[in-house]
């Protein structure tokens, strides 16, 4: 019998969908992916027409992609060029237009609207009835697209209306440019690509020609170290330095901080990413076995050996990255083995004799002060320096205060996602009320405890729709936010009698809707408590 495609309980078997965008809509896509998370496994592609078309074609030859979404002449670039897996064009809606022309009005009412090949006839209605002076055009390549902003400019247009490149060249030659693409356009998309996906799985499971790829990619990449810090920025700036060299890498930082996503990342922007990504954690593997799973075994090595000997991760990895996770916990046996790998390029499975060479790049990673350990005798001061050719210190969030805000509402968004619901309109704004009661923590466990709490909150807030997130809120669900924090003037004057509410009056200028805010009470109860006797 025929059963209806339904989505897998697999993570490993999701849909596996990719976004291919430039200029804006690129953080759409990134913004609008989360909430498709839980569903399916999402990539965002930063590149266009010939770039990503060789990017996705070289990449195809050993992954698994069910389904690409783009908008515009990428799509149709594309669409014209991909013929293993489907396209799906994110196509602007009548309504779509219709807003960003009225957005577009309150700027000026001389308007340009260039599509890709097909004009919008229905507009000349629309024109009439509000006044517009809207100059429709259409192009085809971008020097095209080039040629009809210069004549609307010429015209005297003063914005226009458009997708990502349209609005890109617009700005580029000083006009205003209105994005036309809306999220629910892009949701969409999203679902389109979905149901799409499910199909092409079920069509091509039983002829993947690559069954191991997607066990043995990275998944992650330079778009999912979040945060716009000085201090991020440099790491992202020297992940992209590290990914060109073939030496190894140490990368040193506390738990939470995202070692294991800059291993992913290194790879994926290597001459490597084509080729396995493996990963081990070495605290998390018993010594007896941890031996036997980096260099494998012969048969007949131990009882229980499997028939015909077992390959290790070395060999597993071969061409490509092996990411030693918690290398400050290997013993020291192991480390004299491993140091042997490293300088002799080639592995003897465990009860062998025969050297089996191997090209592997070594990423690995420690939250230990791997310098007290070697003077402890418990670390190798020659391998050490061996791994540690290129070296990249994760700053703790803590030390980022900046990112904590555009962290926790994508943790959040995140969460909530996954839950099926969505978020407030005004969660921004919400976040930012509560931004001290989170800065004033002193986060031990990093990105991952605030990843952990924010699906903590998505949880109440989901079964509460209209629960509002105010710092009470934060704190009666995370009441470990007050350990080792500094006085935060939010709950201070929460708490205290009208006298600190008219401090915090006056030191946002008597605007009573931040101040609520900052309070973390409504404008209501704030009037209240203003109207209290002293």
């Amino acid at each position: 019998m025929t059963k209806h495609p339904s989505l897998p309980r697999d993570p490993a078997d999701k849909p596996v969908i990719w976004t291919v965008s430039i200029s804006r809509l690129f953080d759409l896509f990134r913004d609008i992916m989360v909430e498709f998370d839980g569903r399916a496994i999402i990539e965002p592609i930063h590149l266009g027409f010939e770039e990503a078309v060789q990017h996705i074609r070289e990449r195809m030859e050993t992954e698994r992609c069910d389904a690409i979404i783009a908008a515009g002449s990428n799509a149709a670039y594309l669409k014209s060029r991909i013929a293993a897996v489907p396209v799906v064009i994110a196509k602007a809606s009548g309504f779509d237009v219709m807003q960003a022309l009225a957005r577009a009005r309150k700027v000026t009412s001389e308007i340009g609207l260039i599509t890709y090949q097909e004009p919008m006839s229905e507009l000349a209605e629309f024109q009439a009835t509000f006044g517009l002076k809207l100059e429709q055009r259409t192009y085809a390549t971008e020097e095209d697209a080039r040629a009809q902003i210069r004549e609307l400019q010429a015209a005297g247009i003063k914005a226009i209306v458009g997708a990502g490149l349209i609005t890109d060249l617009a700005e580029e030659a000083g006009l205003t440019g209105v994005f036309v693409y809306s999220a629910a356009t892009i949701r969409q998309a999203f679902e389109d690509a979905l149901e799409i996906a499910r199909f092409t799985q079920l069509e091509s499971a039983r002829g993947r020609t690559h069954p191991q790829a997607d066990a043995l990619r990275a998944r992650r990449g330079l778009n999912d170290l979040r945060g716009d810090s000085p201090a991020m920025q440099t790491v992202r700036h020297s992940i992209g330095l590290y990914a060109r060299s073939p030496a190894t890498v140490l990368v040193q930082g506390e738990t939470g901080s995202g070692k294991e996503l800059v291993a992913q990342a290194i790879h994926r922007e290597s001459p490597r990413a084509r080729q396995p990504f493996v990963a081990i954690n070495c605290g998390a593997v018993a010594e007896s076995l941890l031996e036997s799973e980096l260099f494998g075994y012969e048969e007949g090595a131990f009882t229980g050996s499997r028939r015909g000997g077992h390959a290790g991760l070395f060999e597993a990895a071969n061409r490509g990255t092996l990411f030693l996770d918690e290398i400050g916990e290997m013993p020291l046996q192991l480390q004299t083995r491993l140091l042997r790998v490293l300088e002799e390029r080639e592995v003897v499975r465990v009860g062998g004799t025969r050297p089996i060479a191997v090209d592997v790049r070594i990423v690995s990673a420690t939250h230990c002060d791997l310098d007290a350990r070697i003077q402890d005798g418990r670390f190798r001061a020659d391998l050490f320096y061996r791994l540690g050719v290129l070296r990249l210190t994760l700053p703790p969030l803590r030390e980022r205060p900046d990112d904590l805000v555009s962290l926790a509402e994508w943790c959040l968004k995140h969460a909530l996602a996954a839950l099926g619901a969505r978020p407030h309109a005004n969660l921004h704004a919400e976040i930012l009320a509560c931004a001290p009661l989170l800065s004033g923590y002193h986060w031990p466990g990093n990105v991952r405890e605030l990843r952990n709490l924010m699906e903590r909150l998505a949880l109440y807030l989901a079964a509460q729709p209209l629960q509002a997130l105010t710092p009470g809120f934060v704190l009666s669900v995370a009441p470990e936010l007050t350990k080792d924090a500094s006085p935060l003037p939010a709950l201070t004057a929460a708490r205290a009698p009208e006298e600190s509410i008219a401090q915090v009056l006056a030191r946002f200028d008597g605007n009573r809707e931040a101040a609520a805010k900052h309070l973390g009470i409504s404008r209501t109860t704030l009037w209240r408590k203003l109207r209290q006797p002293s």
